[in-house]
């Protein structure tokens, strides 16, 4: 069961979408590549000292020896284990709930200030009281994200289920909807969403505090490997940890939830493509 309000407009939605075709990619790239070219010019025109800051050669080597020895597969595959469990645990328990304070004023009003006051902290300010509980590896850094995403995904969802309209709600409890239809062929796809850019915006909060809570809980991980790499002066490998953690996260965010949250809300909001 899928109903629109009667008069509803249908908007066109400017949408980014992933370059097509060689031109594209490349036009996507060239800021990238002039990034890096402008690195090593800086690095080669003021001869910098490649304990301060290295250049593209060097931090290409220590790519290459990570590989080999099989480091940085290790703390890619820790950090990504963690993530998705984390956030996995936070929308177990985040969807629901948000759903419950969007069809239910008295549980809205409750909880709406606390989730307005949780939303706002960021992943690393749940590291120090997670050492405590869980003490220092993977359950404390999955709980640091759990809470990242957790109250975003909730809040978001409440707002979603809040912009469905009544008269679609009313339209299909007069249909016969039961509250199982109710649930999964208006409150959820109405709210969907609301739900994927939650998750987005969850997820880009609950990478940071990833790394951070590996600098200071794990002995494994990303974050790890760019604390550890301090320690031994190798700034060769911190920004090696800094570029995989960045092209890890635009990949995530371009190849698989920006389509996500577009199809999605092309697919259930009352928009479509340009």
């Amino acid at each position: 069961m899928r109903m629109r309000p009667p008069g509803a407009e249908i908007r066109r939605l400017p949408v980014w979408r992933w370059p097509d075709g060689l031109s594209g990619t490349l036009t996507f790239l060239a800021p990238l590549v002039a990034l890096v070219v402008i690195w090593q010019a800086v690095v080669t025109l003021f001869d910098v000292h490649s304990g301060i800051f290295p250049g593209v050669p060097a931090v290409f080597r220590a790519g290459i020896e990570a590989i080999r020895d099989g480091s940085l597969p290790m703390h890619v595959a820790a950090s990504f284990a963690r993530v998705l469990v984390g956030t996995g645990l936070a929308l177990l328990f985040a969807v629901p709930l948000g759903i419950a304070m969007g069809v239910s004023p008295i549980v809205s009003e409750l909880l709406t200030p606390v989730f307005r006051f949780f939303s706002v902290l960021a992943g690393i300010a749940w590291i120090p009281i997670a050492t405590l509980w869980f003490g220092y590896g993977f359950g404390a850094i999955t709980f640091v994200i759990f809470n990242a995403v957790f109250f975003i995904v909730a809040y978001n969802t409440l707002l979603g289920v809040s912009t469905i309209p009544k008269p679609l709600r009313h339209a299909a409890a007069s249909l016969g909807a039961g509250r199982w239809s109710m649930l999964t062929e208006v409150l959820l796809p109405g709210a969907l969403p609301n739900i994927v850019t939650g998750i987005r915006t969850g997820l880009g909060f609950a990478w940071r505090g990833l790394i951070a809570a590996e600098m200071i809980a794990t002995d494994v991980g990303l974050g790890y490997m760019l604390f550890l790499a301090r320690d031994f002066y190798r700034t060769e490998v911190i920004i090696l940890g800094m570029v995989v953690v960045g092209t890890l996260w635009l990949l995530l965010d371009r190849l698989v939830l920006a389509p996500w949250e577009r199809a999605t809300i092309e697919r259930w909001g009352m928009v479509r493509a340009a």
